[in-house]
């Protein structure tokens, strides 16, 4: 159970929020966002993607299902602090073995509870993504407002290097036929995704975020995975530049970030977003089919549709606001979207992009 101490959330544009603590007692930084998920809490806990974001929930209840040791996408809680209406203090599920309070307070997260989630969300859809900090030990607004002031922004921050594992290491853990090789690069990488991959026969070996084009080549996988993460893509350079060293050379398949650097990697120009897309109730059509999917998604930039090279096509497009959800190589193996298929938490809608990827090995195997 929480202790309930008096606890302020500041943005930097001066506007508080005051409640009560959640969690750890402490203080801690972030970029403050909003998530529109009715659920999936504990999965957008440990999403690597939200490392140094302060994550406030639209949605009222949180906690009502508790927490379990099956559902994490990382090792750890990921988030930089965790913003919410209400605390379900008892949860009520035969697969939960702690609180989300508890949970919290054991990985030492700063959170605040009984604040105006709805009317936080509205400032930051009004006024656009800023940091804030979360206090449970002052409430000093002065004395918070310099520590928050010598934050760095989003932009032009490189977290990959911040969430990706130190060493490569093979995750394919069963015994089954494997029919293809696939080499993931790490910039935040999701436990679903490559459970998926490894359902759909692949033997995945996870890389390092910095490693480079040689190491991948001499690897020789069949297909390469760019995955998700978090912070401001253009500065991921060292992903950008391995990324142009592989084109055409082997399939590649990215998301949300991994996106993000394969269209930089074509020549295209990406941005930051007002205040980013975060849910697990996003439409997207598939201008292919015409089909619309009901997407999760998770990101804070966006590729500018503007300035895609003649050989790259829109694939997708984001109904809410007419982004870039996805593109395609006119001459090369290659494609991206800017959600996540693998809907951990969220809807299967999209999981028809594994099955894209098995294709494009396929077909690049065949010849």
């Amino acid at each position: 159970m929480s202790a309930n101490k008096p606890t302020v959330l500041l943005l930097e544009d001066g506007r508080v929020f005051s409640g009560q603590s959640f969690g750890y007692i402490g203080q801690t930084i972030g970029e403050v966002c909003f998530n529109t998920g009715m659920s999936g809490y504990q999965e957008i806990l440990t999403d690597p993607s939200y490392c140094k974001q302060i994550v406030t929930m639209t949605s009222p209840h949180i906690g009502n299902y508790g927490i379990n040791p099956e559902d994490i996408e990382s090792e750890n809680i990921q988030v930089a602090g965790f913003a919410i209406k209400e605390e379900t203090l008892i949860p009520s599920n035969w697969r939960s073995v702690q609180s989300i309070g508890n949970y919290l307070k054991k990985e030492k997260i700063v959170g605040i509870k009984s604040i105006d989630t709805r009317a936080l969300t509205r400032h930051i859809r009004n006024q656009g993504s800023m940091n804030g900090i979360i206090s449970s030990t002052s409430v000093n607004v002065d004395s918070l407002k310099r520590k928050l002031s010598k934050s760095p922004s989003m932009n032009g921050l490189d977290l990959a290097k911040v969430v990706t594992t130190k060493n490569k290491f093979r995750w394919t853990k069963n015994n089954n036929k494997m029919n293809y090789t696939v080499a993931a690069i790490d910039y935040g990488i999701k436990h679903n995704i490559l459970r998926l991959l490894e359902k759909h026969s692949c033997d995945v070996t996870v890389f390092p975020a910095e490693t480079t084009a040689k190491e991948i080549i001499d690897f020789n996988p069949d297909g390469i995975f760019l995955s998700n993460g978090p912070g401001d893509p253009s500065a991921v350079t060292y992903g950008v530049s391995m990324v142009k060293n592989l084109l055409g050379k082997k399939p590649i398949f990215g998301i949300c970030l991994g996106h993000q650097i394969l269209a930089l990697a074509l020549g295209a120009k990406t941005f930051k977003l007002k205040f980013g897309h975060r849910g697990i109730n996003h439409p997207v059509k598939n201008l292919q089919t015409g089909d619309v999917e009901i997407t999760s998604q998770n990101h804070g930039f966006a590729v500018d549709l503007e300035s895609l090279p003649s050989n790259v096509i829109p694939t997708h497009i984001n109904l809410n606001d007419n982004t870039s959800a996805g593109l395609r190589c006119n001459d090369i193996h290659a494609f991206s979207v800017q959600y996540h298929p693998e809907s951990s938490p969220g809807p299967h809608d999209s999981r028809y992009l594994f099955n894209n990827f098995i294709n494009m090995m396929k077909d690049a195997k065949k010849n």
